[in-house]
């Protein structure tokens, strides 16, 4: 059932826009001073929305300045976070499901499903990424509480309602078996608070006197039922930004203040005029360019300068999506610390990032940890950061991959395979194993048929285990394999890991990154083992442990456990643009600023078309906005330029989360954007109307950073093309010269030639590297024709 309004009591503080991270950390740490003053330290509880920035803020108030200036240990939670414990306090021994489990349970209430699985939604369940959006589906209805009864007076379509229903049922075996889900947990922890039940109420805020909400422009109405319940009998502050909120609008449209009641004193600041935005450091161009997007308003030399319309303001330029500037030009001095980057492909954009920060940090002498990579979305984050390393930048981010992705886990799954197979059909797994010879036999028989192919339905999965273990353990033998056999399956897997040194192979020929990263999957699969164990969900032998990790990879997403993206081994952050709302660095650069990513064209979800969900009001999300909606929540929106409300809606969306990762940049932003996919035949990609909009608002493009052919090489991927780019860049140039009627200077030609031949004669260098490099020269020369 959907969530009653809260009735919050006490004072809430919005900065009329978007402000630097330093200023508001400065705003937030005041506040809280004051409160500390007051109430002490320790009975001070201050409230985050998101995760997301814990650790800066925390570190942000630990050195405020109060009264008695004596060290502080604030305590600062995520909203999430504290409901947890709220609930573990209530129940201690309430077991939380786990991502895998959710990941069986919902499989296993969908196939036992008396109802009849949809046309549509069988179909869509060939794509890959239909698990997933299933389950993000499922997880906004619970946040919001939603169920089947709440929507079967709108008359859903057919597909919906039985995701409800199923959602529904899967709530009704998690009940049954005495399960919480995450999303759950704020839901049932407001219930009780709001009842207090068994005095829960009393017993936490028993030590609270004061509670400091921040992020306060992202608190959905369930999340102010829980602070409402919480601060019933506390003081309550409320702090937030107007123009900010990225995913309370995803699901409500209007202002924060709109939502809040009577109970709550609002009081609006302007960042420019009340707090620390008056320094000239903090009206930075990349502010400016932040308030840009933000409000559409481009930014005076007065700081009394109202962030809002005038009612009689130019439109000034359009977008295509009703987003507008007010007419007037940005100031010209944007171009000092906001930069373009333009490539021909995606690869080409990392690359000439890397060779930028590289560049920054030689003339800035900049740390890696100064600089923060960010992508549209999170699935984007492995590949960049490959390219990064392989360019020679080391990267901070560090979290849970796509399970699919990780080498590790495709072993320990091959030994999980192998084992069943050899509890279904030993004799012609160990006959492969037992010998050297059949072992040799076996290999020679796989090299003439060429790579196994796991999706041909012949493949015995038995040949693709052995194939994967063969790669990664070397001398692989029966003997092995048995001595690893115990009753238990998570038990085995240990015995693997030890027997085969799966640990010290990872530290050895792992960089760091990776190793933490393979470490951590390693113990996911282990708890996976170790679950089916316990559980009566699957059998606790091979068979069902090897059914519970294939559903896990294929449903599971990058990085949607975990993200550390500061670590204190320092590197290059490389990170989804919204994690960058509380944080700063001296350079940021925001990729893939092209139109399919900003905006882009499905906002919501990849589950249904897009036309669909306009039609779906009972789905969990703004749906049917109209037009008043779209400028109550977005000031950058003009009411003449929108054609479609839903579409623009999402759309400001979009340019409201690049404007907060713009804000995060100190010293340099830099716009980046690539024409093309990986091939030459690939469609062109638009720049992002929000970059054109913002040239056109500064009435001249944005300087672009040419790359430094001087520039020092870093990286042996950036070396490796560099040295192979050589023989046909002298080429051309000497070509280039004697066209124009120039003199080419041959002298320079043979010294670079005389250094590549005396790094290739290296007895070091690799064999095919020299081939590759003497081939471009065949290539260069006319010896060798390309046979196309």
């Amino acid at each position: 059932m959907a969530s009653q309004e809260p009735t919050l009591q006490g004072t809430c503080t919005l900065l009329a826009e978007p402000c630097s991270s330093d200023a508001l950390f400065d705003h937030i740490a005041t506040e809280y001073a004051a409160l500390a003053d007051e109430y002490e330290p320790q009975n001070v509880l201050v409230l985050k929305r998101h995760p997301a920035g814990l650790e800066n803020l925390t570190e942000a108030l630990a050195a405020a300045s109060t009264a008695d200036d004596t060290p502080k240990s604030p305590r600062v939670e995520s909203l999430p976070e504290h409901a947890s414990k709220v609930l573990e306090e209530h129940d201690p021994t309430l077991d939380r499901l786990e991502y895998e489990e959710r990941i069986e349970l919902i499989s296993l209430v969908i196939d036992g499903a008396s109802r009849d699985v949809p046309a549509y939604l069988e179909r869509a369940s060939d794509h890959e990424s239909f698990a997933r959006d299933v389950g993000q589906l499922l997880l906004e209805a619970t946040r919001q509480q939603l169920g089947l009864t709440d929507v079967e007076a709108e008359e859903p379509r057919e597909s919906l309602a039985f995701l409800y229903a199923m959602n529904d049922r899967f709530h009704a075996v998690l009940e049954e078996r005495e399960y919480v889900e995450r999303a759950d947990v704020v839901p049932q922890t407001v219930d009780l608070l709001e009842g207090d039940v068994g005095g829960l109420r009393t017993r936490v805020t028993d030590s609270i006197d004061a509670v400091l909400a921040v992020e306060f422009e992202e608190y959905r109405r369930l999340d102010r039922r829980y602070l409402a319940a919480l601060s019933e009998d506390t003081a309550l502050v409320c702090l937030g930004e107007r123009h900010a909120s990225v995913e309370r609008t995803r699901v409500e449209p209007g202002c924060i203040e709109d939502h809040v009641g009577d109970g709550l004193t609002v009081e609006i600041l302007d960042p420019r005029r009340d707090c620390r935005e008056t320094t000239p450091a903090s009206r930075s161009p990349q502010q400016a360019v932040s308030r840009f997007l933000a409000t559409g308003a481009c930014p005076q030399d007065s700081a009394d300068d109202s962030p809002q319309h005038s009612a009689g303001a130019d439109p000034g330029h359009s977008a295509g999506d009703g987003s507008r500037s007010d007419g007037r030009k940005l100031e010209s001095n944007v171009a000092d610390g906001v930069f373009r980057i333009r490539t021909q492909t995606a690869a080409e954009q990392v690359s000439t990032v890397a060779s930028e920060i590289q560049a920054l940090r030689d003339r800035h002498g900049w740390g890696f940890e100064e600089f923060a990579v960010a992508v549209p979305r999170i699935e984007r984050v492995p590949e960049t950061r490959r390219r990064l390393r392989e360019a020679g930048i080391p990267t901070a981010t560090i979290g849970t991959p796509s399970l699919a992705e990780d080498p590790v886990v495709h072993e320990l799954y091959a030994f999980v395979t192998l084992q069943g197979e050899r509890e279904r059909r030993s004799d012609r797994v160990d006959a492969e194993l037992a010998t050297e010879d059949a072992r040799e036999r076996a290999s020679s028989d796989q090299r003439a048929r060429g790579p196994i192919d796991p999706r041909d339905p012949t493949t015995e999965p038995s040949d693709v285990a052995l194939e994967r273990l063969r790669a990664r353990v070397d001398g692989l033998s029966l003997e092995t394999v048995e001595s690893c056999s115990h009753s238990r399956v998570s038990r085995s897997l240990e015995r693997w890991i030890r027997r085969t040194d799966l640990k010290g192979r990872i530290a050895r020929e792992e960089k760091w990154v990776d190793a933490r990263e393979q470490f951590a999957s390693l113990r996911r699969v282990l708890e996976i083992a170790r679950f089916v164990e316990e559980t009566d969900l699957v059998g606790p032998d091979w068979q069902g442990l090897r059914r519970m990790l294939r559903r896990t990879i294929q449903y599971d997403a990058p990085y949607v456990h975990a993200v550390d993206a500061q670590p204190p081994t320092g590197g290059v952050t490389v990170c989804a643009i919204d994690d960058l709302k509380y944080d700063t660095r001296e350079a940021v650069f925001v990729l893939d600023l092209i139109d399919d990513a900003y905006p882009g064209e499905q906002f919501l979800t990849q589950l249904f078309p897009t036309a669909w969900v306009r039609e779906m009001p009972t789905y969990p999300a703004v749906t049917d906005p109209s037009v008043e909606d779209v400028t109550a929540t977005f000031a950058s929106a003009d009411p003449d330029g929108i054609g479609d409300p839903f579409e623009a809606y999402h759309a400001q969306r979009s340019r409201r989360r690049l404007a907060l990762g713009a804000r995060a940049a100190r010293s340099a932003l830099y716009c980046c954007s690539f024409e093309r996919g990986a091939g030459g035949l690939d469609r062109t990609h638009d720049v992002s109307r929000y970059l054109q909009l913002l040239e056109s608002a500064r009435g001249s493009d944005l300087p672009t950073v040419e790359p430094e052919t001087t520039a020092a090489i870093h990286g042996e991927q950036n070396a490796l093309e560099a040295v192979l780019a050589q023989p046909h860049g002298e080429l051309e140039r000497i070509v280039r010269e004697a066209s124009t009627g120039g003199d080419a200077d041959l002298a320079t030609t043979e010294e670079l030639f005389e250094e590549i031949a005396l790094v290739l004669a290296h007895d070091e260098i690799d064999d095919e590297l020299a081939d590759a490099v003497r081939s471009q020269f065949e290539f260069a020369a006319g010896e060798v024709i390309r046979n196309e």
